[in-house]
This record gives structure tokens, C-alpha cells and sequence, in this order.
């Protein structure tokens, strides 16, 4: 077998996972076809890549040193695909290219882009991992991430990328049955749900590790079910398991949203996208931004950020719940910005 560039990619990705499961999520595959890919690889070269473990998968001495050849090679040909795509594309009209972590803020940021910027070709990409949309901006596939950090697990943010933070700390609520025990209060204390089965998406960047080291502070080891948020939902809806959640969500009949004691569980909520990437999209002459850097954009991304800003204020004092929270805490959001 000949290695090609998408075998190069996948152990890229099963590197920069540490698990075969996230791996084949961020590729768009299945695990199993995952599997069978890498065994091919590694009889094709003779040797293991990687040992798996119980925890995941760790690169062995030659792996490293295949993926220290195989990285700049894909990142090589993801250049070349993207600079031949935008050569392609000038000619079409202007387009952005936005990717997203969940959010509640997307639905009033989109339909403030679409105005702002009539005649743009506005796309949205939704990725659980983060660090996957963010090396799709830096490779090009995408032209801006609004993405969240989960506190004590920082992302792997591609060198050049600009930055610019949307909120600092974000507290995350818990989502709970409305007959839960502990549904009736204001504020929920986190060892009255000690006994409870927590649930978590493991391929959320960051999220059970950020849950692990809370837990573990506070001495609790509840026990914990993996899987996606929309079937968390239909589990916490019958009070077969609680989930962190964002604090923007809505309420249900049958389910509420209550912060934490001290908000325990924080993410960070960061715009990312790449030097030039507004004038790529054809946007340039919108607005002049600031200057470019980790902690800037270029000219246009004061004004995406700014239609960010407000569709995330705009979700969050919907967001009764949220809204006491941020009356309590006196938080700047309940001021709009001035013009």
C-alpha cells in the first residue's frame, strides 16, 4: 500500500486526539474504519505508530518520527488546496466561511451578518472540537471560529491565528429534571448531586477533563455516562442523569437550568481567524478593525465581532436564568456597548 495524503492526515488527527473515538469524530468517520486504516499503515511500514492504551493511543518513538515528516506535508498540501480554491472563488463574489462550537448566540449573529453584508455568500460549519475548526482556519477551509475554552484546558491554537475574546469567564449551569430534588433552588450545591449520574460528550475538546478536576476538588466521584448532548437531554428529562450546560439555554417542561454554588465550571468564549481572512472573503472595506495580532483581527473584524457581541448578549438576557446570574454577579452584559 502507498501512503497518500489522507492517511498522513488521519494520524495527524489520531495524534493531535489521543484517542482513536475523537480521531474518526473530528474525520468524519467511524471508529472501526478508523482502526482498520491505521493497521494498514503500520503493516505497510512495518511497525507500530502508535501503543494503544487504556487512556488512548500515544505515538511510539517511530511514530514521532513519521509524524514529524507527515505534519508539514499536510499542512503543505491543505495550503495549496486552499490558496487554489480562493483563486478560484474571487471570481464568484465575496463569501465568509464561519465555524462554530454549539452556541445560542449563532442564530442572531448570522442574521446580523446576513445584513450587514447582503450580496455574501455566508456559510456555517458545526464542529464539537475546536481545535478542529481551528485548524480549519489556519488551513484555510475556514475564515473565522467562534469557539469556547473550557477553563484548566487550554487549545491548541495554530501559530498566526488573531484573536480576539468574546468572554472572559463564562459560567456553565447544570441542566436537571424539574423534579430533581435540588430543582427547587436558586443556586445548586454541587454535592447535592454527588449521587447522580453526570453525563458528558467526550469529544467536546476539553469538557471532561474541565468536569474531572472539578469533581475531584470538591471529592466527588459521581458516576459518569458518555455520550452526545441530544440523547443527555432525553435522559436528564426523566431523571435518569444531570449535564453541565450553557448558561444561554432554555429551559424545558420537563427540564431546568440552575447555576452551580461558586460557578465551579467556566469556558472562555474566543473569535479566531486568519491574517487577511476578511479581505479574502471579499469584505475588506467593512470597517477597520484593529491591528492584527493575538489579541486583534484585520479590517472588517471589529464589525463581525461586534454583530458577535450583540447576538450574545441578546441570547443571554433572554436567558432568564442567566439573566439573574448576571444581574446578581452586576455584569457589564446588561449594558449594551456604547455605538
Amino acid at each position: 500500500m502507498e501512503l497518500e495524503v489522507r492517511h498522513l492526515r488521519a494520524l495527524c488527527a489520531i495524534a493531535d486526539a489521543g484517542s482513536l473515538h475523537k480521531a474518526a469524530r473530528q474525520l468524519g468517520m467511524s471508529q472501526p474504519s478508523l482502526t482498520t486504516q491505521l493497521r494498514r499503515i503500520e503493516n505497510s511500514l512495518g511497525a507500530e505508530l502508535f501503543s494503544r492504551e487504556r487512556t488512548g493511543c500515544r505515538p511510539t518513538l517511530l511514530g514521532h518520527s513519521v509524524l514529524s515528516r507527515a505534519r508539514p506535508l499536510v499542512a503543505g498540501m491543505a495550503v495549496l488546496v486552499s490558496e487554489a480554491r480562493a483563486a478560484a472563488d474571487r471570481s464568484a463574489g465575496p463569501r465568509l466561511r464561519i465555524g462554530s462550537t454549539a452556541s445560542r448566540a449563532l442564530a442572531g449573529w448570522l442574521r446580523r451578518l446576513r445584513e450587514r453584508l447582503p450580496g455574501t455568500d455566508i456559510s456555517l460549519q458545526m464542529d464539537v472540537s475546536a481545535n478542529a475548526l481551528l485548524r480549519q482556519v489556519a488551513g484555510g477551509g475556514l475564515d473565522v471560529a467562534f469557539v469556547h475554552e473550557v477553563e484548566g484546558c487550554p487549545l491548541r491554537v495554530p501559530a498566526g491565528l488573531d484573536r480576539r475574546v468574546l468572554v472572559e469567564r463564562e459560567p456553565q449551569f447544570i441542566s436537571l429534571a424539574r423534579d430533581h430534588p435540588a430543582a427547587g433552588s436558586q443556586i445548586v450545591e454541587l454535592a447535592d448531586l454527588a449521587a447522580d449520574r453526570w453525563m458528558i460528550d467526550p469529544t467536546v475538546d476539553g469538557e471532561w477533563d474541565g468536569l474531572r478536576r472539578v469533581l475531584g476538588a470538591a471529592g466527588l466521584n459521581p458516576p459518569v455516562l458518555h455520550g452526545d448532548y441530544l440523547t443527555a437531554s432525553s435522559l436528564i428529562a426523566v431523571g435518569e442523569a444531570i449535564a453541565p450546560c450553557q448558561p444561554t439555554s432554555v429551559p424545558r417542561e420537563d427540564m431546568v437550568v440552575r447555576p452551580l454554588r461558586d460557578d465551579p465550571l467556566g469556558v472562555r468564549l474566543l473569535l479566531f481567524s486568519r491574517p487577511g481572512a476578511y479581505e479574502g472573503a471579499g469584505i475588506a472595506g467593512v470597517g477597520a478593525g484593529t491591528d492584527a495580532g493575538a489579541d486583534g483581527d484585520g479590517p472588517g473584524g471589529a464589525e463581525v465581532y461586534a454583530d458577535l457581541e450583540a447576538a450574545y448578549r441578546e441570547a443571554a438576557l433572554q436567558a432568564v436564568v442567566y439573566r439573574q446570574w448576571l444581574m446578581r454577579n452586576k455584569s457589564p452584559l446588561l449594558h449594551a456597548p456604547a455605538a
